[in-house]
C-alpha cells in the first residue's frame, strides 16, 4: 500500500516513511534521508545528512573522514530508484528496482561529516520499466560527484 501525502502536504516532498516503503534499503545502507522537487517521470533531488556516526568514517580515513564515492553514487541511484517507484507506482510487493549500470562516474570533491549532500537526478530516457538517469550530488551547490547510470524494475 502506498502511503498517501496528508491533505495540503506538498506532493513534490518524499518524506522518510515513504522512501521506506518504495526502495527495500535500510541501515546501514539506506543513503536517502528526503526527496524534493519531485516531477514524475522527469527529475528529483534527494538529500542525505551526513554525520560523523555514519558506519563507514571508521575505516574510510578515519584521521580526515571522507564520504566514499561509490556511496555518493549508491545515493543517486537510491534517489532515481524512489523516482521510478513513485513515477511507475511500483507495487514493492513481489517486484525490486535494480540498479543496471553506472557510466562516467567523476568525483570532484570530498564529502565530510556535517554536510547535506542533494542528489539531483534526472530522467534521459524512459521506455517501460527501464530509467535511464543522469545524476549529481552536490554540496553548497558545488559537484561532488556525477555520473549517468540505469535501473529497472524486476520481480523478485
Amino acid at each position: 500500500m502506498t502511503r498517501k501525502a496528508p491533505a495540503g502536504q506538498d506532493p513534490t516532498q518524499i518524506d522518510i516513511t515513504e522512501i521506506l516503503e518504495r526502495i527495500p534499503h535500510r541501515y546501514p545502507f539506506l543513503l536517502v534521508d528526503r526527496c524534493e522537487e519531485y516531477k514524475p517521470n522527469e527529475s528529483i533531488v534527494g538529500i542525505k545528512c551526513v554525520t560523523v556516526n555514519e558506519p563507514f568514517f571508521q575505516g574510510h580515513f578515519p584521521d580526515y573522514p571522507v564520504m566514499p564515492g561509490v556511496l555518493l553514487i549508491e545515493a543517486m541511484a537510491q534517489t532515481g530508484a524512489v523516482l521510478m517507484s513513485k513515477s511507475l507506482e511500483v507495487d514493492t510487493t513481489g517486484k525490486a528496482i535494480f540498479f543496471m549500470s553506472a557510466d562516467n562516474c567523476r568525483f570532484r570533491s570530498p564529502v565530510r561529516p556535517g554536510d547535506v549532500v542533494r542528489m539531483a537526478v534526472r530522467v534521459v530516457k524512459h521506455r517501460g520499466d527501464i530509467f535511464k538517469f543522469a545524476g549529481e550530488a552536490l554540496v553548497n551547490g558545488k559537484v561532488a560527484a556525477e555520473a549517468e547510470f540505469a535501473a529497472m524494475v524486476v520481480e523478485t
